[in-house]
């Protein structure tokens, strides 16, 4: 085998591309470009406002759509003014259980008694520009503002009444606490409610008490409203019978005063007439007596000496009425009795 000898040429020379600097500038301004632009739009939806700051002064945009900004000298920030919540003495779990917050939940009453009370405050953000710069965290002042309004006001009542009949009161009290804070503090929010959702004793066999004591309340009011139910329906019934009889009892009184009127102006009329006549008026006032008594008598007149002598049947046994007929004495003869008798 023959060796070759290779010759040593020397170095090899390699042309490298050749860039120029006019491209690479080309380059980066387009990008610088094409980042600017991306930040000169944003959108506002729906449910935000915007802040723009430039050179440290804010401005708000609350117009929805499409807008323009200057980049680097202009900042952005879009605020979420949508109705939010806070839970107050509880929380949610993402199955839409409930658990206790021990620390939230528990308030002293005005009798030193412990008791679990949840809040439900819902808020609103209506100065995006206050709510970003006034405070660092403005929601959180909101929940404490709200948990010490809370306790102050169910500080003032008693257990019974904050388990019982003044949810309602305690719901409105605090409302206006945390409203009146809210404009104190100046932080961009707004309270749309603030709901009481459970006041309750912290233990199981109190609370077994006071549903009981509830219960019984209840039935109170329910027997109150069916008696006032009842007395609304006998009531009218009764006030007009009550009418009647005073109207019965006016008409009676009224028309025993015609009648003793009527008996003065007779007795009167009479008096006048015995004074002018005194025998005549009392023979005839003894006749008319006699001749209202007599009819319904039996009468028998006799001597005095046991025999009969004479029988005036006056009264006929046979009908039980008075009669004139079969007597023994023609009327002339009984009227003439009747004057000895007047005599």
């Amino acid at each position: 085998m023959s060796m070759e000898r290779v010759k040593d040429a020397g170095p090899v020379n390699i042309k490298k591309p050749h860039i120029s600097f006019a491209v690479v500038a080309a380059v980066i301004i387009i990008l610088a470009v094409v980042f600017l632009a991306g930040g000169c739009f944003y959108t506002i939806d729906e449910t935000q406002s915007a802040v723009i700051t430039t050179f440290g002064k804010a401005s708000l945009v609350e117009e929805k759509g499409l807008h323009m900004k200057l980049p680097i000298v202009q900042n952005l920030k879009k605020v979420d003014t949508t109705v939010k919540g806070i839970e107050i003495g509880y929380g949610e779990n993402t199955d839409g259980s409930t658990y206790v917050v021990e620390h939230e939940a528990v308030m002293i009453t005005s009798d030193y008694n412990f008791i679990d009370c949840d809040f439900y405050v819902s808020y609103q953000v209506t100065d995006p520009i206050k709510y970003l710069y006034n405070s660092d965290e403005p929601d959180s002042i909101l929940k404490n503002i709200a948990i010490s309004s809370i306790r102050s006001t169910v500080s003032a009542y008693t257990v019974d009444t904050a388990i019982t009949t003044g949810k309602a009161e305690i719901q409105s009290n605090v409302k206006s606490m945390i409203m009146a804070e809210l404009e104190k503090e100046d932080i961009g929010l707004t309270l749309v409610d603030a709901s009481i959702q459970d006041v309750e004793p912290p233990t199981d066999e109190v609370i077994e008490a006071f549903t009981a004591v509830e219960t019984a309340k209840q039935g109170k009011e329910s027997a109150i409203n069916e008696a006032n139910a009842y007395r609304n329906e006998k009531l009218p019934a009764a006030e007009a019978e009550a009418d009647r009889i005073k109207q019965a009892a006016e008409a009676d009184k009224t028309s025993r005063i015609n009648e003793a009127n009527g008996q003065v102006a007779r007795f009167n009329a009479e008096y006048e007439e015995y004074v002018n006549y005194p025998l005549i008026t009392k023979k005839r006032m003894f006749l008319e007596t006699m001749g209202e008594v007599l009819p319904t008598l039996k009468i028998v007149i006799d001597n005095g000496s046991g025999d009969i002598s004479k029988y005036y049947p006056i009264y006929d046994e046979t009908t039980g009425t008075g009669s004139n007929t079969n007597n023994s004495t023609s009327s002339s003869e009984t009227a003439a009795v009747m004057d000895d008798v007047a005599e």
